[in-house]
């Protein structure tokens, strides 16, 4: 017997699962299908020494009470079992730049943002004021942003440069580096990326920011057991290998690898948009809109190196660094040159267990283009389906790796006498888990010259297949949740969706 859903949902990443649960909420049969071993796509963490280690999310913002991200999750009742610690307020995020000692903060709270920078650039109070302004101004004009309110974009705000915005904002070359400092966030082009995908990155950290005490994989097993709860049917090791038709061109049913079929009334595909292009079949898309995303340019990918450190030997720091070898490199920092990689990274400490004022594990994060891995592209790996990349694979990690803790010793000195274990993970390794093409990290570069190349509708031309997830929308953690909601309003309605989060602003309201 096959079943029938009323919802189907391709992927497990972070926007199918919210979708799948806003629709199960609403009483909805729901149905999530996941081709890996562990659900939640950039959410999955993987485990090494009996120590987590987190692939895709290092930190949360907007997550205090009230804040926006706080709201969505206690719509979807996870928010209360979610384990976070909050970090550095004087610094979540601190900025340096090749040898100097200076490491510039990001601070919590907008005056305390202002405040601490202000330390560093005292003549400089006025613009910051304004920079924590605009970036507010600008998230506000974003529909869901405040959960309701607006349903449309600002033209106007879309064309918005990051470039021309900062240099109009000051003069001084070091304070702009280092407001774009944490650009790693939405892959290091400030030159050409729209100034809101800056501020809607930054603005939920300043606001506050929190670590996931057990990685970030615990949302995503929070969203999964609220799913059952509400009586969906969730499946791991289901690779969606067709799409099948009716006679109406509209979708019937999957069929998985396995040779299992899963019908449903309405689909949501949450996998990376050309994937989705192949299993429809590229005839039944217009040309126009199959040339305008094989246009697009994925983010850049990135190398990881994961250090189990020996016990009591570093101490703990409740920030990430991003460090740049200097300061223009904050425009494009992911056009690096290969002989003096890794030029910038993103540094990130957890805490021991044991002993809480030293680190027990460092992960360091740069980019890596595609291109580097290219020779090993035919091979796949991962737990569901296990294969070995050879010895000059092993062999590129390693010297990778050894490059990076050379840079990381520039910083700290030996720190190599610190490290127990060294793990990896290259762009091939977010390709296959992730599902990413070319193992980017973020979905597609967006560009300010013609910001609505890349955005695309979560309705499809198939009148019963919706997009959801960060190669169509937003990235982040915030920006899928955001577009999970909006995948649901094309189903539900908007007035549905407005009056559940209404609601659910009004209860917080009255608790108050």
């Amino acid at each position: 017997m096959k079943k029938e859903f009323d919802i189907l949902v391709i992927g497990s990443g972070l926007g199918g699962l919210v979708s799948a649960l806003v629709l199960a909420k609403e009483g909805l049969k729901v149905c999530v299908l996941e081709k890996n071993n562990q659900y939640g796509g950039n959410l999955q963490t993987f485990s090494r020494d009996k120590l987590i280690f987190d692939t895709g999310v290092h930190y949360l913002g907007g997550l205090s009470e009230g804040q926006n991200l706080h709201q969505y999750f206690s719509y979807l009742e996870i928010m209360e079992d979610l384990e976070i610690q909050k970090m550095d307020e004087d610094g979540y995020d601190k900025i340096t730049f090749g040898e100097e000692e200076t490491e510039y903060p990001h601070a919590q709270g907008y005056e305390n943002f202002v405040e601490q920078l202000a330390k560093y650039f005292p003549e400089e109070r006025e613009n910051l004021e304004d920079y924590c302004e605009e970036i507010q101004r600008v998230c506000s004009q974003f529909p869901r942003y405040n959960l309701v309110g607006k349903d449309n974009y600002n033209e106007e705000i879309l064309h918005l440069n990051t470039k021309r915005f900062i240099e109009s904002l000051t003069s001084d070359k070091k304070l702009q580096s280092v407001l774009l400092g944490s650009n790693f966030l939405y892959a290091g082009d400030s030159e050409n990326v729209p100034f809101y995908v800056h501020a809607l990155t930054v603005n939920s950290y300043i606001q506050s920011a929190y670590k996931c005490v057990k990685g970030g994989s615990q949302i995503s097993k929070l969203l999964i057991r609220k799913l059952r709860q509400y009586g969906a049917e969730v499946h791991k090791h289901s690779e969606a290998s067709e799409f099948i038709f009716n006679d109406t061109n509209s979708l019937a049913g999957v069929k998985t690898k396995t040779g299992k079929e899963y019908s449903a009334k309405q689909f949501i595909s949450n996998i990376e948009i050309r994937s989705t292009i192949k299993l429809i079949g590229e005839e039944r898309l217009k040309r126009s809109f199959l040339n305008r995303v094989m246009s697009w340019e994925p983010v850049p990918s990135c190398f990881s190196v994961y250090l189990v450190l020996k016990p009591q030997t570093v101490p703990n720091f409740n920030y990430n660094i991003y460090h740049y070898s200097n300061e223009d490199l904050v425009w494009n920092a992911y056009r690096y040159e290969k002989d003096s990689w890794p030029e910038t990274y993103m540094l990130s400490s957890t805490q021991s267990k044991h002993y809480p004022e030293f680190a027990e594990s460092l992960t360091a994060i740069s980019y890596m283009d595609f291109n580097e891995v290219k020779e090993w592209e035919n091979t796949f790996n991962t737990v569901a389906d296990e294969h070995e990349r050879g010895e000059l694979y092993e062999n590129f990690k390693l010297e990778k790796a050894e490059k990076m803790i050379d840079a990381l010793e520039q910083k700290m000195p030996d720190l190599r006498g610190s490290i127990k274990r060294i793990y990896t993970s290259s762009p091939l390794s977010y390709r296959d888990y992730i599902g990413s093409f070319d193992g980017n990290m973020y979905g597609y570069i967006k560009s300010s010259e013609n910001p609505l190349k890349t955005m695309v509708s979560p309705r499809t031309k198939i009148d019963n297949l919706f997009l959801t997830g960060q190669s169509v929308n937003m990235h982040g953690i915030l920006g899928c949740t955001i577009g999970a909601f909006n995948t649901c309003s094309e189903i539900l309605g908007k007035e549905v969706i407005n009056e559940r989060l209404t609601q659910l602003i009004n209860k917080n309201k009255g608790e108050k």
